[in-house]
């Protein structure tokens, strides 16, 4: 089933995917230290509020993507086995709902970020814990049943041609097809809507901070400067790391389920695959955002830190006793 070495248009596809795979394994180490320390750091902390909960969900969809680096970089690897390859295609369903999750977390995140600057001497029922506890079963749920365990179950036919410019393709059924053109749509109408409530948030947010600091009589040009680079850094880290790949994305698939080689989807291909990549490099940014928006996280940062200082020099006074 896996395809011959292929030089289509001018591009070198099995050269590109070996750059690909190079570029998963390098994402891979940093991403997944980050993202232990991560889960160190939260586990510590206490959900009293849905900022917690989404926070909590948010670093176990980024570790979740950060184990699955790995397979993502192997079956790119040229004279990858077709059973590797059908592999990637079945777990991808379960690479993308993290992905996504990670989108409506953000977006979640945002609201209540909003609504505690907003409203900072009241708290809402929608930024209780139980509020955000039930909201992340609610997603998790209807995003598995609806979008990812269907698409793993139309991965179920046996490809009977080895020429295949989509292998994940060839192993589904014509409904299956369909159904994914379907769910690409809806992923895309989820990324927009949560792209503006992120947007409206954080300018809002912005907004509000300074404001607060005017009436104070608060002038430091640096403190609103401050500010400003915190809110368009998060802003920043979630339109360049998911907005190229939402714009490939729907034209790319409408090629790919045709299945056929030609210039078009080459280029398409290659986009898609540099986009994907710059979607899952969010695993390495999202901390950014924790430290950013959480003082709690920085307050468990910090005391994670002086943690392995007090380690280290605990280790090298006990082996400069043994030495002694």
């Amino acid at each position: 089933m896996a395809s011959p070495p292929l030089v289509i248009c001018g591009l070198d596809m099995n050269f590109f995917n070996l750059v690909m795979a190079c570029l998963y394994f390098a994402l891979f180490i940093p991403a997944l230290v980050l993202n232990i320390v991560t889960v160190c750091i939260s586990w510590k902390l206490k959900a009293k509020s849905a900022f917690i909960v989404y926070l909590k969900n948010l670093v176990v969809a980024d570790l979740l993507m950060t184990l699955m680096i790995p397979l993502k970089a192997l079956s790119n690897l040229p004279g990858a086995s077709d059973g590797l390859m059908e592999l990637d295609c079945h777990v991808s369903s379960l690479f993308y709902l993290c992905l996504h999750m990670s989108i409506i977390l953000m977006g979640l995140i945002s609201l209540d970020r909003f609504f505690k600057i907003v409203r900072p001497a009241g708290k809402l029922f929608g930024q209780s814990a139980l509020f955000g506890r039930v909201a992340v079963i609610i997603i998790w749920t209807l995003w598995l049943s609806v979008n990812t365990i269907p698409t793993m179950m139309f991965n179920n036919v046996q490809p009977t041609t080895n020429n295949t410019a989509e292998v994940c393709m060839s192993i589904k059924s014509e409904l299956g097809k369909w159904y994914h053109k379907i769910v690409t749509f809806e992923c895309s109408v989820i990324f927009l809507v949560v792209s503006v409530v992120i947007g409206f948030c954080y300018l809002g947010i912005m907004k509000r901070v300074i404001e607060s600091h005017r009436k104070s009589g608060n002038r430091d040009v640096n403190c609103r400067q401050k500010i400003k680079a915190r809110v368009f850094i998060v802003l920043a880290v979630f339109l360049v790391c998911f907005t190229p790949y939402h714009i490939i994305r729907f034209p790319y698939v409408h090629h790919q389920v045709e299945n056929k080689f030609n210039c078009h989807w080459a280029s398409l291909k290659v986009a898609k695959s540099i986009t994907l990549w710059m979607a899952t490099s969010n695993v390495c940014l999202d901390p950014l955002i924790y430290f950013l928006l959480c003082k709690a996280f920085r307050k468990k940062l910090y005391e994670f830190k002086i943690l392995l200082q007090w380690s280290s020099t605990s280790y090298q006074v006990n082996s400069h006793e043994v030495h002694l």
